[in-house]
């Protein structure tokens, strides 16, 4: 168990899979959880409730669209005013437009940046301010396998997950003389509800490619994040963290 006792902690993409188990670990952790979602509401409602049973001190829903500037600085400054700070920024809002680049739409291309990439940027951006004000915190990306090998039919989304840590590392640079640690956690296929439509074929497929012939699971990758927002990595800055089950090396 990590100790974010007097934490708070912003978690996008937080209504279900990687982020519910990621906000639900801080939770459980101590910090208040503010859950980031985009329109879900039954599945918001949900992980609000299994953050509260984690023992949240506190817990509340924030939905806007990461890739919306305005609104990501609002629900920072509305976190900060008030909670008192904000302490630990996980970026994990995402989407999967899948198409091969001689076929995809231009809107679909640019959705996926201004989601996966941008939106990052945007929170990022925001959740600076605060974080060198109180001399202090911890940014943590989630990228990917994808941005890191490639994926036939995913091109735009494997250009934001490469974007994603070419801007975790620069801003790592950026922020380091303020005590604020920017990482990255890269998952690889994961047991989540973007996974568990793929058919048979495919996924045995898949699993032939891990050593570790598993899928992951979503608290695989939560226990990573959870150790990169937590000071067990307060020497830890600049970093991708491979959650693959050695799928790639």
């Amino acid at each position: 168990m990590f100790d974010f006792e007097g934490k708070v902690a912003l978690v996008t993409g937080a209504s279900r899979g990687i982020g519910r188990a990621v906000a639900i670990t801080l939770a459980r952790g101590g910090a208040s959880v503010a859950l980031n979602y985009a329109g879900n509401e039954a599945a918001a409602a949900e992980a609000l409730r299994l953050v509260r049973e984690g023992g949240a001190p506190r817990a509340g829903l924030h939905r806007f669209d990461v890739a919306d500037p305005a609104a990501c600085a609002a629900a920072v400054e509305a976190i900060v005013g008030e909670w008192g700070g904000l302490h630990i920024l996980v970026n994990n809002a995402g989407i999967a437009l899948d198409q091969l680049v001689l076929r995809i739409k231009d809107e679909d291309w640019t959705r996926q940046l201004q989601v996966n990439l941008t939106g990052a940027f945007n929170l990022t951006r925001a959740a600076a301010r605060p974080m060198v004000k109180q001399r202090g915190g911890a940014i943590v990306n989630l990228t990917s396998v994808v941005g890191e090998m490639g994926n036939p039919g995913q091109a735009a989304y494997a250009a934001s997950k490469a974007g994603l840590i070419g801007l975790t590392k620069a801003v790592a640079r950026e922020l380091a003389s303020r005590n604020v640690r920017v990482n990255a956690v890269a998952p690889g296929y994961v047991d989540t509800d973007m996974t568990q439509g793929l058919p048979e074929g495919a996924r045995a497929r898949l699993l032939e490619a891990i050593p570790l012939a598993r899928m992951g699971s979503a608290q695989d990758v939560a226990d990573a994040v959870a150790y990169l927002a937590s000071e067990k990595a307060s020497y830890v800055t600049g970093e991708v963290l491979r959650v693959n089950g050695g799928m790639y090396m």
